[in-house]
């Protein structure tokens, strides 16, 4: 019996990436996982890629959960208050942990100045990610706070509040998911509610497999391309991360917290799928902050 049996779980954004994997880990510790997103197999979301919310729930079911899969555009208040009907329905209401992953923004991201990138797409990624979570929020939050002990995981990137990405927008959107993470904490404590902000590393997710031109079986041929990707991690790192947190009877001591994949692993000792620890934040304090040639670093050592 997995440690999570018998609990019930919500995951915006599980199509695909780390929304998928953390839906997986989920159900790999026993638990009921509601799956949400846009891309069904009737239908695809605006970004056009393959994977569904049924593949999702599928292999939720297969890894020991219960996979249900739910058609959701957490931009849309009506859709949210449909996916919660489902969750009332299904399961009488009971959601103890709540993952906020939508992202939604892939099409949007532009490498350049803020004012020399396409506005309309730049507010697409606003609305598709923190509009998006305060819906989720604002809709699935009162069942999550019903009972004492429940958990809600904002997924953002970065655990820090230092401007990395060079990109205004994207920098802004996944701050204010990170802030979300840590004020909520003061808002639900009389509820007995843990929330908490996470971030993987460099996550090999297939959006980013497929731009370095890799599988996940040969995924190490894309260090040539940039070395820093040998310190790369699956999403179900992440996943096993949150699912971790999840088990954990004393997990109220992070809230308000932003935690990392590397930093829980710390805590936890899981591993990857290859049964590696990698370490991105020590990477970046190591390698990437004092500028060494991540070419001659030893990666191992922080694996």
């Amino acid at each position: 019996m997995g440690p999570l049996q018998g609990k019930v779980a919500a995951v915006t954004g599980a199509t695909r990436g780390a929304g998928r994997a953390i839906a997986v880990e989920l159900g790999a510790a026993g638990a009921t996982v509601f799956v949400g997103g846009r891309s069904t197999r009737e239908g695809l979301s605006p970004i056009g890629r393959p994977e569904t919310i049924e593949e999702t729930a599928e292999l939720v079911t297969a890894a020991g959960g219960r996979g249900i899969p739910v058609k959701c555009d957490f931009t849309a208040v009506a859709e949210v208050d449909a996916f919660r009907a489902r969750i009332e329905s299904e399961v009488d209401g009971r959601l103890d942990v709540l993952v906020d992953d939508v992202w939604g923004g892939e099409l949007e991201v532009e490498f350049k100045p803020f004012w020399e990138a396409d506005l309309d797409g730049q507010l697409r990624m606003w609305r598709n990610s923190v509009q998006a979570h305060l819906v989720a929020l604002h809709r699935l939050l009162p069942l999550v706070i019903r009972e004492p002990g429940g958990l809600v995981v904002e997924v953002t990137d970065g655990e820090d509040d230092e401007y990395h990405s060079g990109m205004l927008a994207y920098d802004s959107v996944k701050l204010a998911i990170r802030r979300f993470g840590r004020v909520l904490a003061k808002d639900v404590e009389r509820f007995g509610t843990t929330t908490v902000a996470v971030t993987p590393g460099f996550l090999r997710s297939e959006q980013m497999l497929e731009h370095f031109g890799v599988t996940e079986e040969n995924w190490r041929d894309a260090i040539a391309r940039d070395p820093n990707y040998a310190m790369s991690e699956t999403p179900h790192y992440l996943g096993r991360a949150i699912a971790a947190l999840a088990a954990d009877p004393d997990r109220h001591r992070f809230t308000g917290r932003s935690l990392a994949s590397w930093t829980l692993m710390r805590e936890y000792g899981f591993t990857d799928l290859d049964g590696s620890r990698p370490d991105w934040g020590r990477w970046y304090e190591e390698v990437v902050k004092p500028g060494v040639d991540p070419a001659t670093a030893d990666a191992a050592q922080y694996r």
